[in-house]
C-alpha cells in the first residue's frame, strides 16, 4: 500500500533539506519513492510556490495534473473563484478515496503559512524505525498520512523538537 504523507517545516528551506534526506535513503533501498513535491512559501509573497520532484520518482506515479489540482485545492481556490471551486467538488470527492479528503485539505492548509515549508510523498516498502532516525533533528511536522497510526507516531517522534515527545496535528 503506498503512503501518502505531508510534512511542515518551519523555514524555507526545511522542505528541501528532507528531500536530500529522501533521496539517500530511497538509494539505500531504505523507502521507495513513487513520487514527490515541494511547497515553498517566501515570506512577503501572497502564495507558495509547488514543484514536482521528478528526479526521486522519475516520470511520477501521480503527475503533475494530481499535485496542479491537490495545491490548488489548498492554496488557490479562494483565488481561482466560488464557480470553478464548485467545479472541482467532484475531484474532491475522488481525492478523498486515496486519503485526500477535507481534514487533510484544512489541516494542510492551516499549517503552511508565509516563512515555511512542505514536502508531499507518496511512498510504499519503508523500512519506517531506519527512515525515523534519518529524518531525526530535521525539525518537520507531519500534517496529514494515511500511515497507521503505530508508524505515523514513531514518525512523529523523530521529526518532534524535543526527544521522545510526540506532537499531535
Amino acid at each position: 500500500m503506498a503512503t501518502l504523507t505531508a510534512v511542515k517545516f518551519p523555514t524555507v528551506g526545511g522542505a528541501d533539506a528532507a528531500l536530500a534526506t529522501l533521496s539517500t535513503l530511497q538509494k539505500q533501498e531504505l523507502i521507495h519513492v513513487h513520487d514527490a513535491a515541494v511547497v515553498t512559501w517566501q515570506v512577503g509573497k501572497d502564495h507558495p510556490k509547488t514543484r514536482q520532484i521528478r528526479s526521486l520518482a522519475g516520470a511520477g506515479a501521480l503527475g503533475g495534473m494530481f499535485w496542479g489540482m491537490l495545491f490548488g485545492l489548498i492554496f488557490f481556490i479562494p483565488i481561482i473563484g466560488a464557480a470553478v471551486g464548485l467545479g472541482l467538488g467532484a475531484l474532491a470527492g475522488s481525492l478523498a478515496k486515496v486519503g485526500i479528503n477535507e481534514d487533510f485539505i484544512n489541516q494542510v492548509k492551516g499549517k503552511i503559512t508565509p516563512g515555511t515549508s512542505a514536502l508531499f510523498v507518496l511512498t510504499s516498502d519503508a523500512v519506517v524505525d531506519r527512515v525515523a532516525d534519518a529524518f531525526r533533528g530535521l525539525q518537520g511536522e507531519i500534517v496529514a498520512t494515511n500511515l497507521s497510526r503505530e508508524q505515523e507516531d514513531e514518525l512523529r517522534k523523530a521529526f518532534s523538537h524535543e526527544e521522545g515527545a510526540v506532537a499531535q496535528s
